[in-house]
């Protein structure tokens, strides 16, 4: 019975070992080789696209250790040490470098006397699941600007955030799609947004998108817009996409140049009355 008794008084203080620990210990990310060499080849595929000069890519775990580097060619000889100061800082304080870099320059001078603190732009934490598991830093591209986003290509890879590049309409490109109105971007990059170079030159039909919120910008001309009410003769045209003849109700708006408009999703909105050309850009975010 005694021997029993142990046995069972055993079994309960390992159960409450196991217990204690489990309340204790977090499951902890970690950062591999290899996915330090992916977060490398994430920036310099940026790179790449977007005609980026040479440049150090630093890569370090959530202890600020150096995991992996890389040095493009070109690049001058103080990159490497650099760019690991930018990633270790990035880490350690949990935040994009460029944060300490706006607060010195905003006159906070007395955090440069930091030790292993490298305040300049081009460091970026990684984050997976919500936690640090190392920093990535970037030093001789051809701006601060362009080392941080390099480091936001390559810490955004391992996060699943995909690194998109700026998207660019020169004017000419823009005048010629508001002479017959066009879809200047049209969502196809992944975003959840659409932008429309729109012109009208007389009244539409009634429109409601059912995933849709429109941004309306006028540029120029007037018109009278119904939004809201109910859309009568309505007919589906595409999935989520409705139009009708006219609206029953709404309120009733002159749109000039320089005002702004936002429909919600799901109201229905028409353009009653068109005078002459009427140009507007569309933002619709979904």
């Amino acid at each position: 019975m005694k021997r029993l008794i142990q046995t069972f008084g055993l079994m309960i203080l390992s159960a409450f070992i196991v217990i204690n620990s489990n309340a204790q210990v977090t499951e902890k990310k970690s950062l591999t080789l290899e996915g330090a060499r992916e977060v490398i080849a994430a920036a310099k595929d940026y790179a790449k696209k977007n005609n980026a000069p040479g440049g150090v890519i630093a890569v370090v775990d959530d202890g600020g250790n150096l995991v992996a580097l890389e040095r493009l060619d070109g690049t001058f000889s103080a990159g490497a040490n650099i760019s690991i100061g930018k990633a270790k800082t990035a880490v350690m304080f949990k935040r994009p470098t460029k944060f300490f870099e706006d607060v010195i320059k905003n006159g906070r001078t007395a955090m440069v006397a930091l030790p292993d603190f490298t305040p300049l732009q081009g460091g970026v934490p990684i984050m997976v699941d919500g936690q640090v598991i190392g920093g990535v830093g970037v030093s001789g591209a051809s701006s601060a600007q362009q080392d941080e986003e390099l480091a936001m290509a390559g810490a955004n890879f391992l996060s699943g955030q995909k690194a998109l590049p700026v998207t660019f309409f020169d004017s000419e490109t823009v005048k010629a799609a508001f002479q017959k109105g066009a879809v200047l971007e049209d969502g196809s990059n992944g975003e959840n947004y659409m932008v429309h170079a729109s012109r009208r030159e007389k009244e539409g039909l009634v429109e409601v998108h059912e995933l849709d919120t429109d941004i309306i910008y006028v540029l120029e001309g007037t018109a009278t817009i119904v939004t809201g009410g109910k859309s009568l003769g309505e007919k589906q045209i595409a999935p989520n996409e409705f139009r009708g003849t006219s609206v029953d109700g709404g309120e009733t708006r002159q749109l000039k140049k320089g005002d702004v408009l936002i429909v919600p999703k799901g109201t229905p909105h028409w353009f009653k009355q068109v005078d002459g050309a009427f140009l507007y850009y569309v933002v619709k975010v979904r």
